[in-house]
C-alpha cells in the first residue's frame, strides 16, 4: 500500500500536482469546444434559385464578321459527294446547284478525291458566306456569295522545287527506315522494282548496315511538303558492292543508266513470275504425269493459282491459246531470234496475237492446265529455235548511250552524282570523281 501523507510535501508530490493541474487546464479547454460542436443547432439548407436573364443583342459587327473568322474545313472522306458534305452542314441543296452554275465549280467541285479539303465560310448568323477549293497545286479558288451574285477570287499558292538527298541505312526493313526518312513509297518500289530488280535481290543480297541514298525533287507549298518527283539519281550498296542508276529520258522515254551511260533495265527478266519456287530445272527427268524419260526444254516455278506472269522482255505476241500437254500457253517474240514460252496458265492476260506487249506486262496468270500436277509456270527459253537454259543463258546486253546522248547525259547527271558524293563520301568505281559545286551544302 502507499505509504500515508505525514503533512510534508515532497518534489515527487509537487511534480505529480504539477502535471495534473495541467491536465486539468486543457480538457477545461477543449472540452467546452466539443460539447458547443455537438450540441450546436443544425445550420437551414441553402436554397438557390436559377434565373434566366436575357443577354443582349449580338452586335451587327459581330454578326457580319469579316471574311476568315469562320471557316471549317471538310476533308472529303472516301465515297463522299458534295451533296452529302452539303447535308451534314445543314445548307440547302438548292445552294449547291447554284454554286454549280460557277464556271469551272462543277468540273472541280463534283469529282472529289479522298483527302482534299473544302472549305465554308460559316458566320455566327448561319448560311454559308463563301467556298473555298483548290483548283490545282498552285491556285486556290474562293466563291464569295453576295446576294444573287458570286464572286471568284483566286488566290495564288507559289509552289517551291527542292532537289534533295536522301540517305541512310536499310536497317530491319528498306521501306520502313526509306519511309522515316521522308522517301515516298513511290520513289521506294522504283529502286526495288525498277531500277535495281536486274542487279539486286532485295530479298537475299540486302543486310541492315547497307546503305542508300537518293536524289528526287520535292514540291513544297507554305512550308508543306505536298509531293514527290521521280528518282533523279539512286545508289545502293549491297554486300559490299555499289551499284548506281541515273534517270535520262531516251527517245522521249526515261530509262535508268549507270554513271558510264549503259541501261540498267536489262532485255530479259531472269525470273518472269514474282515470289515463286524453283520446282524443276533445265536437262533431262522422268515426266512426273507420262511416267518416262524424256528432255524438260525449261524450267518451272511452283506459285499459288492466280499469281500474275510478266514477260520476261519487250516483245511481239506470237501465240496465244491450247497448245496440247503445255495447255493455255503464250509465246512471246523479242526479235533477234530470241522467243520465249509461258505454259500451264489458269486464263491468259488482256493480250492477242501480233500484239506488242513491253517487259513487265501481265500476259497470263499461274494455273495447272495441260499435263500439270499442279499450279505452276513451265517457262522456256530458244535462241534461233534452240532451247536454252533461262537459269544460265547469256542474255543480250542493251545498246548503251553513245555520241550526242551520252555527252547529254553526262552533262545533265553530273550534278546529281555530286550531291550524292558529297552526302555519302563515296568513291564510285564506274565513274570519275566530280568536284562539288562551290557553295553547294547538304540536302
Amino acid at each position: 500500500m502507499p505509504a500515508a501523507f505525514n503533512g510534508r510535501w515532497t518534489r515527487r508530490h509537487w511534480a505529480h500536482a504539477s502535471l495534473f493541474a495541467t491536465l486539468g487546464a486543457l480538457l477545461a479547454a477543449l472540452v467546452p469546444g466539443f460539447s458547443g460542436a455537438i450540441s450546436a443547432p443544425q445550420q437551414p439548407a441553402l436554397v438557390t434559385t436559377t434565373m434566366a436573364l436575357a443577354l443582349p443583342p449580338l452586335p451587327a459587327s459581330r454578326r457580319a464578321s469579316t471574311p476568315g473568322d469562320s471557316w471549317q474545313v471538310v476533308s472529303v472522306r472516301p465515297g463522299q459527294t458534295l451533296g452529302a458534305i452539303f447535308e451534314e452542314l445543314d445548307l440547302p441543296a438548292t445552294l449547291m446547284h447554284r454554286i454549280l452554275e460557277h464556271p469551272g465549280a462543277k468540273q472541280a467541285l463534283t469529282r472529289l478525291r479522298p483527302g482534299a479539303e473544302l472549305a465554308f465560310d460559316l458566320p455566327a448568323d448561319g448560311g454559308l458566306r463563301a467556298l473555298r477549293y483548290d483548283r490545282d497545286e498552285t491556285h486556290r479558288v474562293e466563291l464569295q456569295l453576295q446576294g444573287d451574285a458570286i464572286v471568284e477570287r483566286v488566290i495564288e499558292r507559289p509552289v517551291e522545287a527542292r532537289t534533295v538527298v536522301i540517305s541512310g541505312e536499310v536497317g530491319r526493313s528498306l521501306f520502313h527506315s526509306a519511309r522515316r526518312l521522308g522517301l515516298s513509297p513511290k520513289a521506294i518500289n522504283q529502286l526495288t522494282d525498277e531500277i535495281f530488280k536486274y542487279d539486286i535481290d532485295f530479298n537475299e543480297d540486302v543486310a541492315a548496315s547497307d546503305r542508300f541514298s537518293v536524289v528526287v525533287e520535292q514540291r513544297w507549298r507554305e512550308g508543306e511538303l505536298i509531293g514527290t518527283g521521280p528518282v533523279l539519281a539512286a545508289t545502293f550498296t549491297a554486300r559490299g558492292k555499289l551499284y548506281s542508276g541515273f534517270r535520262f529520258e531516251r527517245n522521249g522515254k526515261p530509262e535508268y543508266f549507270t554513271a558510264d551511260g549503259r541501261p540498267l533495265k536489262k532485255s530479259f527478266i531472269r525470273m518472269p513470275i514474282p515470289y515463286a519456287r524453283l520446282t524443276s530445272g533445265f536437262g533431262a527427268r522422268r515426266h512426273p504425269v507420262l511416267g518416262r524419260m524424256r528432255m524438260h526444254k525449261g524450267v518451272d516455278y511452283a506459285a499459288r493459282s492466280g499469281t500474275p506472269i510478266m514477260a520476261a522482255g519487250d516483245a511481239r505476241v506470237k501465240f496465244v491459246g491450247w497448245k496440247g500437254g503445255y495447255g493455255r500457253t503464250v509465246v512471246l517474240d523479242h526479235g533477234r531470234g530470241y522467243t520465249t514460252l509461258y505454259a500451264h496458265m489458269s486464263r491468259f492476260g488482256d493480250i492477242r496475237a501480233g500484239q506488242r506487249v513491253p517487259q513487265g506486262a501481265v500476259i497470263g496468270y499461274v494455273g495447272s492446265s495441260g499435263l500439270s500436277t499442279g499450279p505452276h509456270l513451265h517457262y522456256e527459253f530458244q535462241i534461233n529455235g534452240v532451247h536454252r537454259n533461262p537459269l544460265s543463258v547469256t542474255m543480250p546486253p542493251p545498246e548503251p548511250l553513245s555520241g550526242a546522248a551520252l555527252a547529254a547525259f553526262r552533262a545533265q547527271t553530273q550534278h546529281a552524282l555530286a550531291r550524292i558524293q558529297e552526302v555519302e563520301r563515296v568513291v564510285f568505281a564506274d565513274a570519275a570523281p566530280v568536284k562539288p559545286a562551290k557553295g553547294q551544302g547538304r540536302s
